[in-house]
């Protein structure tokens, strides 16, 4: 099985739902919060590397890590740190993610890309 395969799985069956459950329940359970915070910071750093050494051996790709730096990562540490206190609209930001999550690895699972 192929690395993309794994990642893509990964992201439909696990990630994309995830991110829909919390933007869409009512009051997410509270320890749903220090695991986003926490995944927000390591998919940070870890995203931070893959685009630094990308880019530093002319590797092709890095714009998906810099996505991940830039918009997903604060995503996550923002909701992470102000909990149930959040506003709506970046658990609408959430949602929309999850459909983008669910909609990009799905069509590339189903391309056999």
């Amino acid at each position: 099985m192929s690395s993309h395969l794994l990642l893509g799985l990964f992201h439909v069956f696990l990630v994309g739902p995830f991110f829909y459950y919390v933007a869409t329940a009512p009051t997410p359970p509270t320890f749903i919060f220090p695991i986003l915070l926490g995944l927000g910071i390591v998919l940070a750093i870890y995203q931070s590397y893959k685009a630094i050494t990308k880019l530093m051996s002319g590797s092709p790709g890095y714009k998906i890590n810099i996505f991940h730096v830039a918009v997903v990562a604060p995503l996550l540490i923002y909701i992470g740190y102000y909990k149930p206190e959040s506003t709506d609209f970046v658990y609408q930001l959430l949602l929309m993610l999850a459909f983008a999550v669910i909609g990009y690895h799905g069509y590339w699972l189903l391309q056999g890309e």
